[in-house]
């Protein structure tokens, strides 16, 4: 089962991440631009997703993401870390919101975490 140490773990492998405390809780920057945090007693992550994947995934999948009603209006979806199947699918998750909120520099200069061209 996956934690929020593990969540720790991954997200400060990743490049140009630091860890500061906002409202209480863990939240991971790259380059200053938040990507996940640690709510709900570090039981779950909230992470950055396009509203119209995170509405396919709370749909498809409500026992592992669901969006908290202050976020309802930002691309952001809750993922409960217990219901992860294992380590990949959670670093997977992470790498994803990190190149989101990445800038371009990064995403470039580390082409080894899959950045997603849309088209």
């Amino acid at each position: 089962m996956q934690d929020a140490d593990d969540v720790r773990r991954i997200c400060l492998s990743l490049p140009d991440t630091e860890e500061k405390t906002a409202w209480s809780m863990p939240t991971f920057r790259v380059a200053g631009k938040m990507f996940a945090t640690l709510p709900e007693e570090e039981t779950s992550m909230a992470v950055r997703c396009p509203k119209a994947e995170r509405d396919e995934l709370v749909l498809a999948e409500p026992g592992k993401f669901w969006v908290a009603d202050h976020e309802a209006g930002s691309a952001w979806v809750r993922v409960r870390l217990a219901a992860l199947e294992d380590a990949d699918e959670l670093r997977d998750i992470l790498a994803d919101s990190w190149r989101q909120a990445a800038p371009p520099r990064l995403l470039e200069s580390h082409p080894e975490l899959g950045v997603v061209v849309n088209g």
